[in-house]
Order: structure tokens, then sequence, then C-alpha cells
């Protein structure tokens, strides 16, 4: 029995980690990890060292973590940034740590892989590691149900909680069968942003991740580096990205772009499972009023609606998601701090910040839309 450290996923087989997984959920699968490695995206260079921790036994994987070694904590979507300067003013290292997520992707889904025996010795195992490869900490992002009860029983991880925002298809036929469920006020403002955006001559073409041409890409691109960009950053994705997972995982991807006199305007890059639709990454060319409600929201539920879809997660963050009929989520995550002074400060602040996030939760559920009773 014995941990392992992948420095890539090209070191293992995709049939072999995707063995592991539990659904079909397309930010776990081994060609989209791989294609972020392989495109550059993730790279020692800018701070996403792959460091995926492998389980095995008489020499069959039983239990997978996809990780990281981070020296700093931008693209993770769960904010250390404060625990970190913290360190640097009390001369406590808090860089390199260890990360189990999806870079770049605030997303709830499986983080530990494999049956639930052997994680539970992968993570008995993990404490120890870090200290042996001079590692602050060890954080797992985003989890679900199950990870969530078996982190529990483990001594000095800490539970962080968070909020998002997403939508339920209730079976709706179709959108007028979701604004009907609104109250009055709130189906004409939706109704009028809705309008505002179609008399102005945009129009919305769907397309599947074989579907558009390469310069249709460059222009996906071209939206989503502008999102950066304009708030004077990097993006986080290369070009080549976008190229590799239309290659490998066409089926998973759906993109809405949007022309204007026949030019294109704004995009929208999902990606799908059978039972989900993850809105990612929206840009556009130039502003135009209420267009990025109708690109990112509006047509993604649209588009739910008409698939059969029972959800539509559009992303991190956005209390102004709540007026348009997405309902509060908790989110999870777990951290594991090495030094005891460090931990025991942050697990006083977590207590707090829980009450906190359920507390608006709470009180979110009253900002929603729908008519009393629905």
């Amino acid at each position: 029995m014995s941990l392992l450290h992948l420095s890539s996923l090209a070191e293992i087989s995709a049939v072999e980690w995707d063995a592991l997984l539990p659904d079909d959920q397309p930010f776990l699968r081994h060609a989209f990890l791989l294609s972020l490695e392989e495109s550059g995206s993730v790279r020692p260079e800018n701070g996403w060292q792959s460091d995926h921790l492998l389980w095995r036994e008489n020499g069959v994987l039983r239990a997978a973590i996809p990780g990281y070694r981070k020296r700093h904590s931008r693209g993770e979507y769960v904010f250390d940034h404060a625990w970190a300067d913290a360190c640097q003013r009390a001369g406590i290292p808090y860089y390199p740590k260890w990360l189990g997520a999806i870079p770049f992707s605030p997303v709830t889904g499986a983080r530990l892989l494999g049956d639930e025996d052997a994680v539970l010795k992968l993570l008995s195992a993990l404490p120890d590691n870090l200290y042996e490869n001079g590692l602050s900490g060890a954080h797992i992002n985003f989890t679900t149900p199950f990870a969530n009860q078996i982190m529990q029983q483990q001594p000095d991880w800490l539970e962080r909680l968070g909020l998002q925002y997403h939508w339920h298809n209730k079976g709706y036929r179709d959108f007028q069968d979701f604004l009907d469920t609104l109250m009055s006020r709130k189906r004409k403002q939706l109704r009028k942003e809705r309008e505002q955006v179609m008399s102005s001559g945009f129009e919305f073409s769907w397309y599947r991740g074989d579907g558009l041409r390469e310069d249709q890409w460059d222009f996906v691109y071209t939206c989503y580096a502008n999102t950066y960009a304009v708030r004077g950053q990097r993006p986080y994705l290369t070009r080549h990205f976008f190229s590799l997972l239309a290659e490998r995982m066409p089926r998973s991807i759906r993109v809405v772009i949007s022309t204007l006199q026949g030019q294109p305007a704004a995009m929208a890059f999902c990606l799908m499972d059978g039972n989900t639709l993850y809105g990612r990454y929206w840009g556009c060319l130039a502003e135009f009023d209420r267009l990025h409600f109708e690109t990112c929201f509006y047509q993604g539920m649209d588009f739910a609606i008409a698939e059969g879809l029972q959800r539509f997660d559009a992303g991190a963050q956005g209390e102004h998601k709540l007026v348009r009929g997405f309902e509060p989520h908790i989110t999870h995550s777990w951290h594991y701090l090495c030094h005891p002074g460090l931990r025991d400060a942050v697990g006083d602040f977590l207590l707090q910040e829980r009450e906190g996030v359920r507390g608006w939760a709470i009180e979110a559920r009253d900002a929603l839309p729908y008519r009393r009773g629905d």
C-alpha cells in the first residue's frame, strides 16, 4: 500500500483514471485535466504544479485526488489570501501549499475518488506527507456530500462554507412557463430585459464543441481573454486549451454566440453532463446594455429547459442572480493547516464565518422572485 504523486496526468491512462469517477461531470475527466496541463494553462511557471495523489494496493489504483502544489492562491475561488497575509506578517511560510481542486473551476464535484476505505487510507497518510514535502497545509475545495461525510471524520481538518446561486429546472415546458412562477413585478423585469436585447437586433446560436470552426474558437478566446484584460489581468487559460478540449470532449462543450447585424459580438462557453449545464466563461467585444444577462443566464436557462437538464450552475458569486431565480447553494471546502497556531486562529474565524454563511443563505431565499408558496 502506498501514497503516490503524479507530476502529470499523462503518467496514468485515461481508462484507469476515469474508472474512479462516480459520475459524468466533465471537469474530473482525464481529458479535461490533461488538456489543462498540455495546453500550458496549468504549469509550474504560473504557480500550478500538478501533484495528483494516488493510492495503490497490490498495484491496483484504489483512490485518487486531483491536486496541485501552489505558490499563490489565485484561480481557486475559495479565498485564503487573508490567511496568507497573516502568515507573512507573523513570519510563518504559507506557500507552497497543496490544493485538491479543479483549476479555475468553482464547481462542486467529486474530489475524493475511489472506494471509501482506500480514500480514508490516502487521507490518513496525507498530513505526514505534507510535513515531509515542506508544504504548509492541504486544501480540498468544492466537495460533494460523500466527501463531506468522510472529511468530518478527519481530525484537524477545518470546514469552510461558501455560497453560490444555481437555477433549477422544475419541469418547465419553456421560458414562459418559468416566468409564470414569478411574482408579477419580477416577471415583468425579466421579460423587459430579454425584449430590450432582442429589440436591439441581437441573435443567438448554440454550438457543440465540434461544431465551431477555428476562427470561431479564436473569437471565443478573444472574448474570454477580454474579460481579464479589462481588469488588467492575464487570462488563466491559453488559446490551445480550447482547441484541445474541443478535440477531446466535444460532446461536453456548448457555446452560445451572439451576433449583431451578422457580426459576432459576445459568447458564453459552457460544459454539460447528463444533469447540469455549467456556465464557465463569457466575454464580449463591446459593452451592450443587458447583453450579459441574456447571454450568460437566460440563454442557459432556455437551453437547460430544451435539453431537459435539471440544473444550471452559472458560476461563482453573483447576488444579482437571486432576482433571476437562481437559488442559494452552500458550498464546502476543507483545510488542514500544519502550523497549530494558524490552525487554531483559522478555526475560530471559520466557526463565525459558517454561521454568517448559513444566515445569509436563509436571508437570500427571501429575495427570490418566486410567488410565495411555489
